[in-house]
């Protein structure tokens, strides 16, 4: 009897399972808020320098046009204002002048001094108003975010070994109190150096929230639910995205916003107590009582308690094959045999250009020159179709071609926007919208074709390797639009070739549509068609037992 059979005979997708996912989805709707918060609370206003103070008059009776030259489009520069106030630019009426209007002036100009005025507008309190982040330190407003990235990156491989070794429970209930603080700490933090670090330990916590809920799901539910179950999770993040719009519409105050996003990690880090740990980790780490004690519960809540008196923990030592000792531990696992090194290179491809592209699109709002509001509603809304369509093909189609066909088509949206010129913005919108609807998908293929790739053994270590290669991809993807001062398009060829390389790497991955998910490496070598039954999946260690054997 295999695990997955067990899981049926205790109720299959029984009342406990529904519970589960469930508890567990609640919190992924506020994931996509810590993620895309910076589009709210980093917005940039419209700005310009504080004016010289002028003798004798008070700033309203000064021109702006006196004090701050003007750009090509007719608004005042951003980080430039006139050594002296240029008085001839009015006319003799004390009205601005039509040359004012027309041209710029050759008189000398200096820096912003005395800082800057922001205008009313969609942006109002931001970090960027709070500590003045434009101009020359215009830069720090994206070393924050990809601070709150590199958090994620290490995050997604300290978690991964962790939750290998300690539980997905533990370390699950430990990651929502740690981004319930960290989130706090950020609304109250008196400088940007302390919101940083605020932001770096959200980011670590939130990897350990995202691993930790997919693996606990995943090694909960029978195989035909795992498509259904991982984009309902899907669809929770994507709700998230409109959670995040009407917060950040209704509390236009950065510290406000950062307040609510956070102060719920405090109720599900509460109820995270009851959570039943992975029965399938317990066994495979040597607890089988744990595991028995568990899966017992599992059976009463599900209504199946004589199955579950009938288990003993025998019965469930010989459900698990134990794996051999691996040389190097868990991580050297993942790249020593053939099979677990085309794995690991394959799902690193998928999630590293997933990401890359997504927060190439996702993290840019502002740029797309719509209210960055009902930018992000619509952006949100397309996953819904998205990830219903990806759902579909990946329960009939199987998890490959779900998998390389969002990637294919998110590369093709984003190169198609090369040729189509910028005097037309609905229909760059529109590929960039489609492209987003297909790495949102993308990833809602990921997380349940990642899970299933790797064995149960090292499979949150696996799930670490991606989450790791996706925040490399989120924290180089703003880098990346420096490549513009080379060329407009350059970008855009970067954002969209990464997807299609990563699609063609797809091709080399297994099928695991309807298959069992692997328990040791050996399984996964064998799936590949590396071993036969009676094969050894790894070489072991070569110390000598204590008789000299």
């Amino acid at each position: 009897m295999s695990f997955v059979e067990l899981l049926a005979r205790l109720g299959g997708m029984g009342r406990f399972q529904v519970t589960y996912v469930a508890a567990l989805a609640i919190p992924l709707l506020m994931l996509a808020s810590h993620n895309l918060l910076q589009n709210f609370t980093a917005g940039v206003p419209e700005h310009h320098c504080r004016p010289r103070p002028v003798a004798n008059a008070t700033a309203a009776d000064v021109p702006l046009v006196v004090s701050i030259p003007w750009d090509g489009h007719r608004r005042p520069q951003r980080c430039r204002r006139y050594v002296e106030p240029q008085w001839h630019l009015l006319d003799a009426n004390g009205s601005v002048s039509a040359v004012a209007n027309g041209t710029a002036t050759a008189a000398a100009t200096e820096p912003c001094h005395d800082g800057w005025m922001y205008l009313e507008g969609i942006f109002t309190d931001t970090i960027v108003t709070e500590w003045d982040l434009v101009c020359d330190s215009k830069k720090l407003r994206q070393v924050a975010q990809s601070i709150y990235m590199a958090g994620i990156l290490l995050g997604s491989g300290l978690f991964g070994v962790l939750s290998d070794k300690f539980g997905r429970r533990a370390l699950l209930t430990w990651c929502y109190l740690q981004l319930g603080a960290a989130g706090v700490g950020t609304a109250a933090a008196p400088s940007l150096l302390l919101y940083c670090l605020c932001r770096f330990l959200s980011g670590l916590a939130m990897a350990g929230v995202s691993l930790n809920s997919a693996s606990l799901c995943m090694e909960w539910i029978p195989t035909e639910a795992r498509a259904v179950v991982g984009t309902i999770n899907g669809y929770c993040y994507t709700l998230g995205q409109f959670v995040l719009a009407a917060a950040a519409f209704a509390l236009p105050h950065w510290r406000q916003l950062q307040l609510v996003v956070s102060l719920p990690f405090f109720v599900f880090f509460f109820y995270s107590w009851l959570y039943v740990e992975s029965a399938r980790w317990q066994v495979t780490s040597g607890r089988a009582d744990l595991a028995l004690r568990g899966l017992r519960k599992v059976a009463r809540v599900n209504g199946r308690k004589e199955e579950g008196d009938k288990l003993s923990e025998e019965v469930l030592r010989a459900l698990v094959r134990r794996e051999p000792p691996m040389p190097g531990g868990a991580v050297a696992a993942l790249v020593r045999t053939p099979g677990m090194r085309t794995v690991s290179c394959g799902v690193s491809f998928v999630w590293f250009s997933t990401s890359f592209a997504y927060y190439g699109l996702a993290m840019d709002l502002q740029g797309f020159g719509f209210n960055v509001y009902l930018s992000q509603v619509v952006f949100g809304a397309v996953d819904i179709p998205a990830k219903l369509l990806s759902v579909l093909v990946i329960s009939c189609l199987g998890r490959r071609l779900a998998q390389g066909g969002s990637l294919a088509i998110a590369g093709l949206c984003i190169l198609a926007n090369i040729f189509v010129p910028s005097e037309l913005p609905m229909l760059r919108m529109a590929f960039a919208v489609v492209g987003k609807g297909a790495l949102a998908a993308s990833f809602n293929c990921a997380y349940i074709f990642s899970g299933e790739l790797f064995p149960t053994v090292i499979r949150q270590t696996g799930m670490g390797l991606g989450g790791t290669m996706a925040r490399v991809g989120g924290m180089v993807a703003p880098l990346v639009r420096m490549a513009a001062d080379v060329s407009p398009v350059l970008p855009l060829v970067i954002y969209g070739a990464a997807p299609i390389v990563s699609a063609v790497a797809t091709c080399f991955l297994p099928e695991t549509r309807n298959a069992p998910l692997p328990e040791t490496v050996k399984d996964v070598e064998r799936r590949a068609g590396n071993l036969e039954d009676d094969d050894v999946a790894v070489p072991l260690s070569s110390t000598k037992s204590k008789d000299g054997a």
